[in-house]
């Protein structure tokens, strides 16, 4: 008579790869081994990501932050002065200053620079169109020559003669430069700066005693 196997009968483990059957601590160990491997996987691609967004944040506020840059004149190089009881004549070098602090270059417009005498003008050079390099100052000296005719028959004389008896002489310089910032070499961005410089001369020594620049 053929026996008949119950039909609760247990089924047999699965066989493991070396034959053998696998136990339920070493399927759980599997899995486990896995689970943790998921997340090792998911914490690098979360610091990854966290990376990548530094990155982007340092970018966007560092490099593509734009400055307005600074346009200055320095000390003049005075390589003449003659002043009479009312009146000047003087040449010197003024040694303009466009110091860019951005991560593109800054190619500016030609731009005037008027100096004057208690508001009026009295000369006025030009600075040539040309850029200022990223982080770099862009140097330019200008030949100026100068005098107080200007002024002849008007209430700023009187003024200017006070000044030169008692031994020194008040100019100030300005101009209005316009350009454009350069970034990765497409982006443009429209940038403009403003020269305010007012400094005084020792006549006798035909030295600058002080330069002060807004």
């Amino acid at each position: 008579m053929v026996e008949r196997y119950h039909s609760n009968q247990a089924s047999p483990l699965a066989p493991a790869a070396n034959g053998h059957p696998r136990s339920d601590e070493e399927s759980m160990y599997d899995k486990e081994a896995k689970r943790r491997k998921r997340a090792k996987w998911a914490m690098y691609i979360a610091i990854f990501a966290v990376f990548q967004v530094i990155v982007i944040l340092v970018f966007v506020l560092v490099v593509m932050r734009l400055h307005r840059p600074k346009f200055r004149v320095g000390p003049l190089q005075i390589q003449s002065l003659t002043a009479g009881a009312q009146s000047f004549d003087m040449s010197f070098i003024a040694p303009v200053r466009i110091k860019n602090t951005n991560f593109g270059p800054y190619k500016y417009d030609a731009t005037n620079v008027t100096f004057s005498y208690g508001g009026v003008a009295l000369g006025q050079v030009t600075i040539p169109k040309s850029k200022a390099n990223f982080k770099s100052t862009k140097k330019v000296d200008l030949p100026v020559t100068l005098n107080s005719n200007a002024l002849a028959g008007t209430a700023l004389n009187t003024s200017l003669s006070s000044e030169l008896s008692s031994g020194s002489l008040i100019l100030s310089s300005s101009g209005k430069m316009e350009g454009k910032v350069e970034l990765m070499l497409i982006f443009k961005k429209k940038k403009s700066t403003d020269m305010n410089c007012t400094m005084t001369i020792v006549v006798s020594t035909q030295t600058v005693q002080s330069l002060t620049c807004k």
